[in-house]
């Protein structure tokens, strides 16, 4: 369990810490909520989260969210978020993030929100299902 630290932590530090892609660390906890960074590059998923907005903050790089409004796959859009952006993808909102260059990005999550959502597409080896590691946990 990720305890909530009494120190300042470096995110720049964490993430030179390991290499996996799609493999988010917790970093801290506020309330019921994990802060999460990972890596990410290539693509992930299409999933949705019944019960849980998610929030993205792009600390580098460039992330594109791949949305389904409605869940229709013919009102499909795609957003792009540079380094210093936030978005949220509304709960229930099918979403497929991705990242040609490579991001690290920062996420809040409900503590114990599996990081492929409830309802996902077949996971792909390069993707981990993942509840999150706590800081310095396995790779």
């Amino acid at each position: 369990m990720t305890r909530v630290r009494n120190e300042p932590i470096e995110l720049r530090a964490v993430l030179d810490s390991f290499a996996e892609l799609w493999s988010p660390r917790i970093v801290t906890r506020v309330n019921d909520y994990d802060v999460r960074v990972a890596r990410v590059e290539g693509e992930h998923i299409w999933h949705a989260h019944d019960d849980t907005d998610e929030f993205f903050l792009v600390l580098d790089g460039e992330l594109l969210i791949a949305l389904r409004d409605g869940g229709d796959p013919a009102a499909e859009r795609t957003v792009a978020l540079p380094a210093g952006s936030v978005f949220v993808v509304p709960r229930g909102t099918e979403h497929k993030p991705s990242s040609p260059a490579g991001a690290s990005i920062l996420m809040f999550e409900p503590t114990g929100t599996l990081s492929v959502g409830d309802r996902h597409e077949a996971v792909p080896s390069h993707i981990e299902a993942t509840t999150g590691h706590a800081l310095g946990g396995p790779a």
